[in-house]
């Protein structure tokens, strides 16, 4: 069975933690998003997989070449110009045509044993499949009517709520679909759109319906990374494949990777991800839904909350970070404090495109970039977003949208 996944886009809302690394790279419970994706279509039983590519192509290869180390076969084909999810399938009409194949978007995120168990069921069905999934703001996304199993309508992003299924970004086509691409006309957006097909398909066909269920994110904003990050995390095997010091402590699901050294006093409470060649205590606490990057350091009493640190980043001793997400080789100085919890209670604002607009999360820390440097005693206020290269000096106050290259001191 043959697979796809679009991930050419710039991924520029996930910004500042898209500016060097794309988008499907970004990690969640110790893998690069699109990895999560991959096993699961081959674990389905997808044997060659094409990835569409185009903003940071080159890292994407890098990290995942032709796929051996994930037993499977990966062949690139990259978009230059981005003009919709049907042009960018249709750039794959020789490599797929004779044959049903999977489809994916690159930006969503789904349990892998529910996309694993979804693919099997759908592969052996003679019609093409959208997955759909329920959401409570329908809004953002492409509306979805089912009825008896089967797709009657779909709306792309319309003012009108028309119940709360939407579109999942998960596909079973058969080849026919390339004849509905050619006939699709350009949308009032400029893009060919591949939900436009689906509605010239309908015409002569059923689409059916496959509800996912829960475990379903579209990882739209930064701090989506920590809903996602939660849901498959639950689902990691444990293993401590480096070495754990007599003395510390370690509860539940924890998987600590080759060369990290767990020290004395470390006290763990999984489900935790550690990668390798961490250094972690002596005398610290990492709690629940916690992903480590390689070569990362959580040091002398610092405590770190339901987060994603990315490679080499160090948080070395006397420091707090909770619900948040740091970049790579981000460093935090001593008694640095990441606030995640408003006075009130009211769920954390964050500034987006300049606008003041609710995460949605009761409890959100920082969204840091890349090569940000931290001073003594910072203070962090919950919802702030600090771009890369930044610093923030010793005693200071960070709050707000900090862009690129600012010293708050």
């Amino acid at each position: 069975m043959k697979g796809l996944i679009l991930a050419a886009g710039e991924g520029v809302r996930m910004r500042p933690l898209t500016a060097n690394i794309p988008k499907p790279l970004l990690p969640i419970a110790g893998k690069a998003t699109i990895v999560h994706t991959i096993e699961a279509m081959r674990n389905a039983g997808v044997t060659d997989l094409h990835i569409l590519v185009g903003w940071r192509a080159n890292r994407l290869k890098e990290y995942l070449g032709d796929g051996e180390k994930f037993d499977i076969g990966i062949e690139y084909v990259t978009q230059e110009e981005r003009l919709g999810t049907a042009h960018a399938i249709s750039m794959l009409k020789d490599k797929l045509a004779g044959e049903r194949f999977c489809c994916a978007y690159g930006d969503i995120i789904v349990s892998p044993s529910m996309l694993e168990e979804a693919l099997r069921q759908l592969f052996p069905m003679s019609e093409s499949v959208m997955c759909v999934a329920a959401v409570d703001d329908p809004s953002r996304y492409g509306s979805v009517e089912v009825k008896d199993g089967v797709v009657k309508n779909i709306w792309e992003k319309s003012p009108v709520q028309h119940g709360n299924l939407i579109n999942a970004g998960i596909y079973i086509l058969n080849p026919d679909i390339f004849e509905f691409i050619d006939a699709t006309p350009i949308s009032p957006r400029g893009e060919y759109e591949l939900t436009d097909s689906l509605t010239l398909l309908m015409k002569h066909q059923e689409l059916r319906a496959h509800d996912l269920g829960g475990g379903w994110l579209d990882i739209a904003r930064p701090w989506e990374l920590l809903s996602a990050n939660e849901i498959v995390i639950g689902e990691m095997a444990p293993e401590i494949l480096g070495h754990v010091e007599q003395g510390a402590v370690l509860k539940g699901p924890v998987f600590v990777g080759e060369g990290s050294e767990v020290l004395s006093g470390s006290y763990i409470v999984g489900p935790v991800y550690i990668g390798r060649d961490c250094e972690i205590g002596p005398n610290c606490f990492i709690r629940p839904a916690t992903s480590l990057g390689n070569r990362c350091k959580v040091g002398n009493a610092v405590e770190v909350k339901n987060s994603i640190i990315m490679d080499d980043s160090k948080v070395p001793h006397n420091s707090y970070v909770g619900d948040s997400v740091i970049g790579e080789r981000v460093n935090f100085g001593a008694g640095t404090k990441v606030a995640n919890l408003r006075l009130d209670d009211r769920p954390v604002p964050v500034i987006v495109d300049g606008e003041r607009v609710s995460s949605g999360r009761r409890k959100l820390g920082a969204i840091i970039g890349d090569d940000v440097k931290i001073g003594i005693n910072a203070s962090i206020i919950p919802g702030t977003i600090i771009e890369d290269s930044c610093f923030i000096g010793p005693g200071a106050i960070a709050e707000g949208y900090i862009v690129r290259r600012s010293r708050i001191l």
